[in-house]
């Protein structure tokens, strides 16, 4: 054999030992899923119903106006915020009954003082629905879905003018009320809270008690979905394929310690609201036909310079988002019913697309129901950091709760808006890729033996 045949040979024999080198750095990784699904939830979303959401929007115009300040009209006259109030209860009591009492019914009153919009101190309610989860331990991991039953005219402090509310937000309200019919047919390890707030158009009033009391009392509030404008109006330049998912980035609620470290680690697109939205957007892909109807992330707390009642969640530090039509029309919200100059004006049910808010209702029950399906987060989830070095090591402590069948670590460029990668790493409490934290995004997320996933967390840096 040739010298130059002898060279050959050792060069091809070097780059198979090198190539075999490569492949055993790269983790075994696949592009992060859209499963099988569970068979129960997958009923639970095509359950929703077009017709029982139409029913509700127009029962919710029957009266007229919601304005908050309408509270003070009599419930017995059938008009106003007390008697929608009372007839929202008197659906979740029917839905209780019909599940042997499943849902525990309260509302949420208090005394809202005197403020710009309130010119004086006005009754408030808030109403809401308590599927309590069936694991002593796991119960108290709480998912709520929202959306506000108070309307306005063009004039906010006007409650005597007609207010009907259609698509903002007798919507969001109608999606509550039949999550809350669909999901109580079911059982689940965690806690799900179905809630309309009152309040909204007056400046967050209804929400912001709420979600003050929820953090003075302790709840383990993992996820808020609040639903407003979800009707798809029928715009001729409307995405009927659409609906947003805005996210806070930075949380509101962060401290300056935990400001500085989001931008030493380069996570300014990695709050848990924003974790939420990714989940939505995968839960979409796996229980959604494909092609069609998806939550699509936009990465900003609400539409530009405005809020929402995910707003006031956010100020107590939990994750929330906020669920909108693709494209607002505003001649069918915040206007009195008229026409002028052949244009139409006022938040009607005939402007609504009743498939369109069926579609949104799905993707909140199969976000409810996975997230309420699944064991808890990790805990403790670190990425270390003692020494340099190109490879990655993570750790957490176990799942608590008890759920937990093993851990997925997921990873993603640092511009990429998804993650891109999701390696089964057991049941372990730590493990090491080869992939370098200063081009990557890491988190860890609890899968139970049904496949159910967890909300992802982010490491923090542990030297």
């Amino acid at each position: 054999m040739s010298s130059f045949k002898r060279f050959l040979i050792s060069a091809a024999l070097l780059m198979l030992a090198s190539t075999a080198t490569v492949a055993q750095q790269q983790p075994e990784s696949t592009k992060a899923p859209a499963g099988s699904g569970d068979a129960a939830i997958r009923a639970a979303v095509n359950e929703a119903s077009k017709s029982r959401l139409e029913n509700t929007i127009q029962k919710l115009v029957s009266f007229q106006t919601r304005n908050t300040l309408s509270v003070v009209l009599p419930a017995e006259s059938g008009k106003g915020a007390a008697a929608a109030r009372e007839w929202i209860r008197s659906e979740f009591d029917r839905i209780s009954k019909e599940c042997g009492g499943c849902l525990e019914v309260k509302l949420d009153l208090f005394t809202e003082p005197q403020a710009e919009r309130i010119p004086q101190p006005t009754e408030i309610g808030n109403v809401y629905a308590v599927l309590r989860g069936t694991d002593l331990v796991n119960a108290k991991r709480m998912y709520l879905v929202s959306g506000h039953y108070d309307s306005r005219a063009s004039d906010v402090r006007d409650f005597a003018a007609a207010s009907p509310g259609a698509n903002d937000d007798g919507s969001g309200v109608a999606v509550v009320l039949e999550a809350a019919r669909v999901m109580s047919k079911m059982k689940f390890p965690a806690t799900v809270i179905f809630l309309a707030v009152a309040g909204e158009e007056q400046g967050l009033n209804g929400s912001r008690h709420f979600a003050k009391m929820a953090k003075a009392e302790g709840w383990n509030l993992e996820a808020v979905l609040n639903n407003d404008i979800v009707g798809g109006d029928r715009s001729p330049e409307q995405d009927t394929t659409v609906v947003r998912v805005f996210s806070e980035g930075i949380p509101l609620a962060a401290s300056p310690q935990e400001l500085r470290m989001i931008r030493a680690t380069g996570t300014e697109n990695d709050s848990a609201s924003r974790q939420l939205a990714r989940y939505m957007v995968e839960t979409g892909r796996e229980y959604l036909p494909k092609g069609g109807f998806h939550p699509e992330m936009i990465f900003r707390s609400d539409r530009f310079l405005r809020g929402g009642d995910q707003t006031s969640f956010n100020e107590q530090g939990f994750a929330a988002v906020r669920l909108t039509d693709y494209r607002e029309n505003y001649n069918h919200q915040h206007q009195n019913p008229r026409t002028e100059n052949g244009i139409e004006y006022g938040d009607l049910p005939k402007f609504m697309n009743f498939d369109y808010l069926a579609n949104v209702a799905r993707i909140d029950i199969a976000t409810l129901a996975s997230l309420a399906s699944a064991p808890a987060p990790p805990a403790q989830v670190r990425i270390l950091t003692k020494t340099l070095e190109n490879g990655s090591t993570l750790t957490w402590e176990p799942s608590p709760g008890g759920l937990a069948n093993h851990y997925e670590v997921l990873w993603r460029a640092t511009t990429s808006p998804t993650w891109d990668n999701v390696k089964n790493v057991g049941d372990v409490r730590q493990t090491t890729l080869p992939v370098s934290k200063d081009n990557v995004i890491f988190a860890v997320r609890a899968v139970d033996a049904r496949g159910h996933r967890s909300l992802p967390i982010v490491p923090a840096p542990e030297r």
